[in-house]
């Protein structure tokens, strides 16, 4: 069955990842590729792939409500895969109204054009779905209790000797949103429109909250990549309060 897939931010990091595992695997797929083309976005990443049939490259902004709508129509897009997204906390301190347009308004955007389109169809919503995909960040951070009923994964000696750095709470789809910072405060907003969306007009959404991710292709601002260049020519490694903070980290790929 022929369906045509919109994954937005498809030139970063992980929708590079993301855009070619789809051309690759579903060739009867076509895959648009919607990316604004800001610092972190690079076609370069996606040399391998741009030559094939079952894709293709749009640059827009997903803020700009009438290009998401003619993209969305012009295509007949099924199904989207949201990751356009400012996702770079020490960023979103020095400038949250550039996250709030583009992780909020954008996301909104991208979530009205495709629910007018769909609308638009004879068979409405069937066989549609947005997904979403948001931070482990809207969550906040790990407290030092955990769930009644949830083990930790640690041995008794390791949750003694690692307790304070690690903690005991491991996040779940049910626990509570608690953002910190302006970037997951804008995720955090982005998650509950296409929440509303779901629960106001039936739309079929999935939200999913995944973890740090590393691997090729990621921007060098970021923590691995800077690691390992700061380390390669001899700099500082940046180290934030103690350095007793814990991340999990998840294969791109994966």
């Amino acid at each position: 069955m022929k369906r045509n897939i919109l994954i937005t931010g498809g030139a970063g990091f992980i929708g590079s990842h993301v855009v070619r595992l789809f051309v690759n695997k579903y060739p009867d797929y076509h895959i648009v590729n919607l990316d604004k083309l800001t610092y972190a976005g690079n076609l370069a990443n996606l040399k391998d792939i741009e030559t094939k049939s079952n894709y293709s490259f749009v640059k827009a902004d997903i803020a700009n409500l009438d290009e998401m709508r003619r993209i969305i129509s012009e295509n007949q897009i099924d199904g989207i895969i949201h990751l356009a997204a400012e996702s770079h906390v020490d960023r979103s301190i020095k400038d949250p109204f550039t996250f709030a347009r583009t992780n909020v308004m954008g996301t909104l955007a991208l979530l009205q054009a495709a629910k007018e389109y769909w609308e638009s169809l004879p068979e409405k919503f069937e066989g549609k779905l947005f997904y979403h995909i948001s931070t482990d960040e809207v969550y906040g951070a790990l407290k030092m209790s955990h769930p009644e009923g949830i083990e930790s994964p640690f041995t008794t000696a390791a949750s003694s000797e690692h307790h304070h750095a690690y903690g005991e709470e491991f996040f779940l789809e049910t626990t509570k949103y608690d953002p910190h910072s302006p970037y997951s405060a804008s995720k955090a907003s982005s998650d509950h429109f296409v929440r509303a969306y779901h629960d106001t007009y039936g739309m079929p959404t999935l939200v999913t909250n995944c973890s740090n991710n590393y691997g090729p292709y990621q921007f060098p601002e970021k923590l691995i990549p800077l690691f390992i260049n700061n380390i390669r020519n001899r700099r500082p490694l940046p180290v934030y309060g103690k350095g007793e903070n814990v991340r999990d980290w998840l294969f791109v790929e994966d």
